[in-house]
């Protein structure tokens, strides 16, 4: 299967890199320096697996051209190239539903293997497709969150963290852990990235008192839900 990227990079030398490289690693590369010609794609052809967005751009910046492909094809993987490592670009990004983000300049390894790991985590399981949580119903082959009262479609690495949590019900579990395992990686952003997704799903459960996810600070966070 060949592996559709979408890259969208507005600086002529970096973009030509980007492309080389990723070409080599055997992906098929398709370079946008205009964010409006892939509005123009996503109303035609839009067949991507992932897309690479450069959050500074003209006209369309690489937050707002996520804004529109996402309320489009909602379980689009995104990951952000930002030249800044100020943390609001960061969180601004994971908050509009983004999987990762790399700063430029990057290591062409490791952006290779966050997208690996972006796609490997794309690939829902076939065996075991729903769970019931309480109220609620988690869909995975959909990415839905589905209760009585409304529909929420999941990013991957939403759905991603929920399973996760859900094999830890009535325990506690360390914020190391879950970095570790779901992030392959444990700074200071992605901590803070971890508090956003966290923030996101007491949200997503705001129907049934009885699931709970709490904050223990310095420690993690233990996790309640409803047997059923």
């Amino acid at each position: 299967m060949n592996i559709k990227i979408l890259l969208a990079e507005d600086d002529s030398d970096f973009g030509m890199i980007l492309k080389q490289y990723l070409e080599l690693e055997g992906f098929e590369i398709f370079w946008f320096q205009n964010p409006e010609d892939i509005v123009c794609a996503l109303k035609s052809d839009f067949n991507f697996n992932i897309g690479i967005l450069d959050i500074m751009m003209p006209n369309i910046d690489g937050f707002s051209l996520a804004k529109i492909i996402l309320k489009e094809k909602p379980d689009f993987p995104i990951l952000f190239l930002t030249a800044k490592n100020q943390k609001i670009d960061r969180l601004t990004g994971l908050k509009i539903g983004a999987d990762d983000y790399i700063s430029k300049p990057c290591d062409p390894e490791e952006l290779t293997l966050r997208i690996k790991n972006i796609l490997k985590r794309s690939v829902i399981s076939e065996s075991i497709t729903q769970y019931k949580i309480g109220t609620y119903i988690l869909d995975t082959e959909k990415l839905l969150l589905i209760h009585p009262n409304e529909k929420i479609r999941l990013t991957i690495r939403e759905n991603e963290l929920l399973l996760y949590l859900l094999k830890f019900n009535h325990k506690t579990i360390k914020r190391d852990d879950i970095l570790n395992n779901l992030w392959e990686t444990n700074d200071y952003f992605t901590g803070r990235s971890l508090d956003v997704f966290i923030s996101r799903l007491r949200k997503y459960f705001q129907h049934d008192y009885e699931i709970k996810i709490q904050s223990l600070r310095g420690i993690g966070f233990e996790i309640n839900f409803p047997e059923n």
